[in-house]
């Protein structure tokens, strides 16, 4: 029996190899990249196999010709030199559909080994949503809210406790669609100790242990604004090293940052980035937070909160041609500050909201009232996420919205 899940990438996939002549496809490890290439793959080289990778390395034009297309080379940064020989190849013959690379984004980071510009183009894939999981193909959430589609409730929607184990159960597909809890705890641990052990670069690499103190001082600080000195003088560390291991772990796809917004129209704005771990099972683990902890801190479960929905909104987001940018904004004084703001470009903003309760009022919008009444109709709607059952409405253009709409 198939069990393969559905991805919101697979469509955009499909597009694109029917266009264009390579795909690559970026993401945390373990988030389901070759399983997915392989829908769409007619032939696979497993690059991190030795006898599959012998003959690229001594030959890798030589390798790539005669194969069945599209290609799937995965783990491709095994064989770097590999990279070349498709960009040469493609200069050659630009037919559509020819090669998928998957493997760790770290290597595209170094620009000594990507001449794939103009040649390879990169899609994203973020670990299992809940959408995903249930199998829900319906328009996006951005669409719906847009169009006024959203259900006005949700029977049998989850209450708080319900999203605090839907959130820690994360979305990498080997701990989300297991059933035992042990297990899966066990794999998310596992998972967030190697993260320490990173050696990248030189055999002296980086110092396992204060990348850990590092990664913990971010995840605890997840959905927040935490200046660089804090995150340095938790893991004593200074700034260069602090800049290095940022762009280790986005390179691994582990954390993300959502920029902060600016307008002309909008004075004294705050300009540092909202800092998050990108899956929000991870995030547990790192933290060692479990559903009771997380149930009698209010602070640890805002951030768990925040950092679900948004990392639900990044991979929705993200599968499609001119994915929207996704901002926080927040002024200097701390007086207004709204969660996402999603950038549609030319047509305007959707703001929201994410609050970790079910009965939101009107006070729980007034800083997206006050951005409406600044921006007018640039601001297309707006929203308060929460935990209840019900939407309905909070104020002129700003209505009350369960998260569970993210996937029904």
């Amino acid at each position: 029996m198939d069990s393969y899940l559905p991805r919101l990438v697979d469509p955009w996939l499909t597009r694109l190899l029917g266009g264009l002549p390579a795909v690559m496809i970026t993401g945390a490890r373990a988030a389901g990249k070759t399983t997915t290439a392989l829908r769409h793959a007619a032939e696979v080289v497993r690059l991190d196999v030795g006898h599959e990778a012998t003959p690229f390395r001594a030959d890798p034009e030589a390798a790539l010709r005669n194969r069945r297309e599209p290609l799937l080379l995965d783990e491709w940064q095994e064989c770097a030199a590999v990279l070349g020989a498709v960009k040469r190849a493609v200069d050659q013959e630009r037919r559509p559909g020819r090669f998928i690379l998957t493997g760790s984004v770290r290597a595209e980071a170094d620009p000594r080994s990507w001449p794939g510009v103009g040649r390879v183009v990169s899609v994203e894939m973020h670990p299992l949503t809940v959408r995903e999981q249930v199998g829900y193909d319906g328009p996006p959430f951005l669409e719906r809210l847009l169009s006024g589609e959203l259900p006005g409730r949700v029977p049998g929607a989850p209450d708080l406790r319900d999203y605090v184990q839907i959130a820690l159960r994360g979305g990498f597909p080997d701990a989300a669609t297991e059933s035992d809890e042990m297990l899966r705890g066990a794999w998310l641990a596992d998972y967030a100790r190697q993260l320490g052990e990173e050696r990248p670069g030189p055999p002296n690499g980086v110092d396992g242990h204060r990348l850990g103190l590092f990664l913990n001082a971010y995840a605890l600080n997840s959905a927040g604004i935490v200046t660089d000195t804090t995150l340095c003088q938790t893991a004593g560390i200074n700034r260069r090293t602090a800049d290095s291991y940022v762009r280790l772990l986005s390179n691994l796809g582990v954390i993300a940052q959502v920029p902060a917004w600016s307008s002309n129209r909008l004075k004294r704005l705050t300009r540092g980035p909202k800092r998050f771990i990108s899956d929000a099972g991870l995030w547990g683990a790192i933290t060692d937070a479990d559903e009771a902890l997380v149930m009698s801190d209010g602070n640890l479960l805002g951030r768990l909160i925040d950092t679900f929905v948004t990392s639900q909104l990044r991979a929705e987001t993200s599968a499609s041609a001119r994915p929207p940018r996704l901002y926080h904004l927040r002024d200097g004084a701390g007086r207004h500050e709204v969660d996402l703001i999603v950038d549609l470009g030319h047509r305007g903003l959707v703001a929201l909201e994410i609050k970790a309760k079910g009965a939101v009022n009107a006070a729980d919008a007034r800083h997206l009232v006050w951005l409406r009444d600044q921006l007018g109709d640039q601001v297309l709607a707006a929203a308060v996420l929460h935990t209840g059952p019900a939407r309905y409405r909070l104020a002129d253009g700003v209505d009350a919205v369960p998260i569970c709409a993210l996937w029904t």
